[in-house]
């Protein structure tokens, strides 16, 4: 069965673990209507606010009485670095840049684009052995690192390794295979 990464939605652009925003649950809402079209069972997401506010709208789409579906938080679907706001925001995207550029450096606060990787895949593989799609609600970085290691920094766009993947982007892995990279075509309100 396939697992749909869904990089959560447009969030409140401030330090720390802010929210989505309201384009953000539209966005959310979008993605939930289409992946209840797709028969996903189960919803995965990262222990951060606009992980968590991303799967919770989608998983009202996927709600049906009496019965409600409620996410599941996992570690393993979180971003690679988190800016908290305790350094100025230029050493915080430094610090990211090295870690796109040097996928074995680990920095001193988060995680090595290699390690951030192998953890989104131990998630996508345990996933994958479940009976129907499942939606894993995580963070462009972690998503980006997990396809380089898959896929090779060749098959991927230089705009993806560095700007990141859209608000809302369903990238499918399907028996272990990406699919899809990054697909907002479900996000058709946006049109």
């Amino acid at each position: 069965m396939a697992v749909f990464l869904v990089q959560h939605a447009e969030k409140v652009r401030e330090p720390g673990d802010p929210g989505i925003t309201d384009a953000g649950r539209a966005d959310a809402r979008a993605t939930g209507r289409w992946a209840a079209r797709m028969g996903v069972r189960r919803v995965y997401c990262s222990p951060l606010l606009r992980s968590r506010q991303t799967a919770e709208v989608i998983a009202e789409q996927l709600s049906v009485a009496p019965r409600r579906l409620e996410p599941i938080e996992d570690p393993r679907a979180t971003e690679r670095l988190n800016w908290d706001g305790t350094i100025p925001f230029a050493a915080f995207a430094a610090e990211w840049r090295r870690t796109v550029e040097d996928r074995s450096y680990t920095p001193p606060f988060g995680d090595s684009s290699r390690t951030a990787a192998a953890r989104l895949w131990a998630l996508v593989s345990e996933v994958d052995a479940l009976d129907g799609h499942t939606v894993v609600v995580t963070h462009g970085g972690v998503t980006v690192d997990l396809l380089r290691g898959l896929l090779g920094d060749a098959a991927l766009s230089t705009a993806l390794i560095q700007d990141g993947v859209p608000s809302c982007a369903v990238t499918t892995i399907d028996g272990g295979t990406p699919r899809t990279l990054a697909s907002t075509r479900h996000l058709n309100h946006r049109q």
